[in-house]
């Protein structure tokens, strides 16, 4: 049986548009790959809750809880676990981006995304983005 992990990852857009991603920092599992900002959910823990700790534990920013939107979602089967990942859109947020943990990050229009060397499972997520959120729009359809 293959073990199953959980997930939640968020897209926070700016007013320009353009969207957050990190870099995999060194010693960790794809390191090098770009992927949307997010992590495990824990036991008992909402996906939304997981975004709001997550991105404060990693980025130092404090993403407004209700005003997490829903994008979609990634299942894909990487050769040792299969991985489920609700993925959000957000625009408000307290704070400003400061990596702590060494990865690497870029403020980028959903177009520069799908050109990226992602993690496969974010892949789709950023051809969704890019359909919904054309260089110079605000605003998902």
């Amino acid at each position: 049986m293959t073990k199953v992990i959980w997930v939640a990852a968020c897209a926070l857009i700016d007013a320009d548009g353009r969207v957050l991603v990190a870099q995999r920092p060194d010693g960790k599992d794809q390191a090098g790959l770009w992927e949307f900002p997010g992590g495990k959910i824990e036991a008992g823990e909402r996906p939304e809750a997981t975004i709001v700790r997550e991105f404060w534990e990693e980025l130092s920013v404090e993403p407004c809880l209700d005003c997490l939107e829903p994008l979609g979602f990634a299942s894909h089967a990487y050769p040792d676990f299969h991985l489920i990942m609700p993925m959000f859109v957000c625009r408000q947020w307290d704070g400003f981006v400061k990596p702590n943990e060494g990865q690497a990050v870029r403020w980028l229009f959903a177009d520069q995304i799908v050109k990226l060397d992602l993690v496969a499972a974010d892949i789709p997520l950023a051809q969704q983005l890019a359909a919904r959120l054309p260089r110079g729009r605000r605003f998902l359809a």
